[in-house]
This record gives C-alpha cells, sequence and structure tokens, in this order.
C-alpha cells in the first residue's frame, strides 16, 4: 500500500492512502496475455487436427502413456495428461495467484468502488451461466458440469481484444482484465470447494502447515524465491494427497507472496515478469494439446448434437454469459454501486460479455474435474469449442462496429 505524500513528494506522517493502480504490470500482463492468446489458438487447433488426423491413435497414446514419480512409500501415478492437468498446471495457477495479489494490493481491485463493476459483472457472468446449464443439462452425472460454462479465458478474450485495437476503448481492456481476474477467483473457489474428491483431513492440514511456513521463513529474512521451492514441491504433495485439487497449492503461494519489497527486492513483480512468460507460452498451450484434442468425426458430432451437456455447455458460454455480465452491469450502474470506465459505453459492455463466454482454459480444466466419463468430456469440450467461437466472433462483430457517430 502506498503511503500519502506531500507537494514535495514526501510521506504525510500519520496519514495512509491507497496507491494508484499499477497500470505498467497491468499493461505488460495485458501484452503477454495477448501473444499468449495466440500461441494457445495455435495449440487448440494442432490438438484438435492431430487428433482427428491419420496419427489420431498416436495421440491419445502420448497422453494417455503412464508416468510413475517417486519412490515407492512416495510415489505418484498417472497419465502424461494427468502430470499436465495437475503439475505443469500449478504452475499457471501460481501465476494466477500473483497476479490476484497485485490486483488486490496495488491495482484495480484495491479499492472497492473502482473494483465493484467488474467483481460483480463476474459474479453475474459466473452465477447466470451456471444456471443456464443446470436448466438445460438437468441432473445426474451431466449436472456436475455446472461450473464448466463459468470460467473466462483471459489470453483469449485479451487476444480478440488486441487484434480490434483502437476500436476498443482503453477502459474496456482494462475492465474485462479486471473482470477475468475475478472470474479466476471464483473459478478457484468453486474448484477447491465444489470438484474437490473426498478430503483427507491429515493430508489437508498438513498442506496448511507447510503453507504457514512461507510467511514465516520470510519473516525470518529468507527472501531468495528459490529457497521457497521445497515448501512449494511440498505444500503441492500435502494438497495432492488431500483429495483437494493440486493446483491449489500454486494459487495459495502466489497469495502468499509479498507485495512489499523484500531486502530491496520487488519480488512479486521479478517472480511475475519472470514467469508469466513461461504460463503464457509454454504452460497454456501444452495443456491445450494435452486436452484440446477431442474426435471432430460424424459419430462424435452426431453423437454431441443429442448430448445435453454439449448444448448446456455452449449456451451457458454464449447465451449465460452475455446476459450474467450485462445485466449485473446494467443493475450495478444503475444502482450507482459502480460506474463504467470513461469511453466505455453500452454496447461495449455487451461485446465485453460475449468475450466473456470464451471459457477455453479453465472450462477444460473443470471438465476433466467434473466428468469421469470420456464420452461426456468429449461432449462438454466440443460444446467449449464450439461455444468459446462463437462467443468470440460475437464479441469482436459487436466491438468492431463503429458507434452511431462515427458511421458514414
Amino acid at each position: 500500500m502506498g503511503r500519502e505524500t506531500s507537494s514535495a513528494g514526501q510521506p504525510c506522517p500519520g496519514e495512509r492512502r491507497r496507491s494508484l493502480p499499477d497500470r505498467r504490470s497491468l499493461l505488460e500482463f495485458l501484452r503477454t496475455e495477448a501473444g499468449g492468446g495466440i500461441v494457445l489458438l495455435a495449440a487448440a487447433l494442432a490438438a484438435v487436427a492431430w487428433a482427428n488426423g491419420p496419427w489420431g491413435e498416436a495421440y491419445h497414446r502420448l497422453w494417455h502413456h503412464r508416468l510413475v514419480v517417486g519412490p515407492a512409500r512416495w510415489r505418484l501415478a498417472g497419465s502424461l495428461q494427468h502430470w499436465v492437468n495437475d503439475l505443469l498446471m500449478a504452475l499457471f495457477f501460481f501465476v494466477v495467484g500473483l497476479e490476484i495479489k497485485r490486483e488486490l494490493v496495488t491495482g484495480e481491485l484495491q479499492d472497492p468502488r473502482t473494483a465493484a463493476l467488474p467483481v460483480l459483472a463476474a459474479a453475474g457472468g459466473m452465477i447466470v451461466p451456471a444456471v443456464v446449464y443446470t436448466l438445460v443439462a438437468g441432473g445426474g452425472a451431466a449436472g456436475r458440469g455446472w461450473g464448466i460454462p463459468m470460467a473466462t479465458d483471459i489470453a483469449f478474450a485479451v487476444g480478440v481484444l488486441a487484434l480490434l485495437g483502437r476500436r476498443v476503448p482503453r477502459g474496456l481492456k482494462l475492465f474485462v482484465l479486471t473482470l477475468a481476474i475475478a472470474d479466476d477467483i471464483g473459478a478457484i473457489v468453486v474448484i477447491a470447494v465444489f470438484y474437490a474428491t473426498a478430503v483427507h483431513g491429515a493430508w489437508l492440514l498438513a498442506a496448511v502447515a507447510v503453507l504457514a511456513l512461507v510467511p514465516a521463513a520470510r519473516r525470518a529474512g529468507v527472501s531468495r524465491p528459490a529457497a521457497y521451492l521445497p515448501l512449494a514441491v511440498a505444500a503441492w504433495y500435502c494438497t495432492y494427497r488431500s483429495g483437494v485439487h493440486p493446483t491449489i497449492a500454486g494459487v495459495a503461494l502466489g497469495l502468499l507472496t509479498p507485495a512489499a519489497t523484500v531486502n530491496g527486492r520487488d519480488v512479486l513483480r521479478r517472480l511475475e515478469r519472470r514467469l508469466h512468460p513461461w504460463s503464457s507460452y509454454l504452460v497454456l498451450p501444452v495443456f491445450a494439446l494435452a486436452n484440446a484434442g477431442v474426435a471432430l468425426d460424424v459419430h462424435a458430432l452426431r453423437a454431441a448434437a443429442g448430448s445435453r451437456v454439449t448444448w448446456a455447455v455452449a449456451i451457458g458460454l454464449v447465451v449465460g454469459k452475455l446476459l450474467g455480465i450485462a445485466g449485473a452491469t446494467a443493475a450495478v450502474v444503475r444502482g450507482r454501486v459502480g460506474r463504467p470506465p470513461p469511453g466505455v459505453q453500452g454496447r461495449h459492455i455487451i461485446g465485453a460479455g460475449a468475450l466473456g463466454g470464451i471459457g477455453f482454459t479453465v472450462s477444460l480444466f473443470i471438465t476433466g474435474l467434473a466428468f469421469h466419463s470420456e464420452a461426456l468430456q468429449a461432449d462438454a469440450k466440443i460444446g467449449i469449442l464450439a461455444g468459446s467461437l462463437i462467443a468470440a466472433l460475437t464479441g469482436a462483430a459487436v466491438l468492431a462496429r463503429p458507434a452511431a457517430g462515427q458511421r458514414g
């Protein structure tokens, strides 16, 4: 948090105020996400082409290849896809935790009045799609997928905005990014609370104890990030054994990273700058390559067209997100709880609501947690691909239209 300064730039004794939002870090984040979105799209297309091409069987053999890690007593086993989703994605969620921490302390989320609009819009954009999904899918095994259309993919949404360039105001980009970050917070809560397997209390307490050592080590003067790596591994392992998805350990470690300087070093900013490109340009593309390879032959498409899960996901993303985000925004503005950024008009909010339906990465992630059936997973993935594509095209079409005063 910043301190109140006098006209000479010196701190005023006894007075504190919120610091101005760290826009430089936010713009760096936007640029990395935009570039990462292009690589992510290429990886997703490659996965679909690979799975449906002449080497389709090799694709499935590779990602279902079983790997065993660790000595006998501590051994962990799973497919290569499992290791990507449980271990490699922990780095992605750690970066998400870092970004949430920065936004809460020095960014757009530090001021409740500024954060009210995107946060409440994100809430509407999570609740309405979940309700829409439940109404379409009904109960039973299919009903477990209600969390799938709740997510917004930051990289793809920001990528579309980057392609539109100056056709969209800068304030809308910040609004969408803040909304997506708030959306990530909600998705993390949903994953931790609703998609945990049978929870083992002893392992969960062990994970909490390990995480408690992080601030203790910081207070003891440990400042080198590498020194915390053993604690990070231990926290991941204990969380994995507890039944809570181990990527939650990554989020927790990100939130525990100090926002203030430690021994003259801005640890949070340095970690984010170093790890965010790895997350965007390596982790997410590998995740897409491992998870987006769904069969799109006639049989698969016919099965998906008759599946409640496919329709529930697609309608939840396209219709639920748009209604939830735009409706919540209208209610917040009308109630004077918050106001849109300068230059952001009604059609911009509608376009942003449509882009919120691009739910690729976290939606695929939740699909693997919600369904054990490969058939249901395939139906959900087709719904995600179709819904995200329609949402992207709809949002781009709305935002690309010139304002009424610019037509001529």
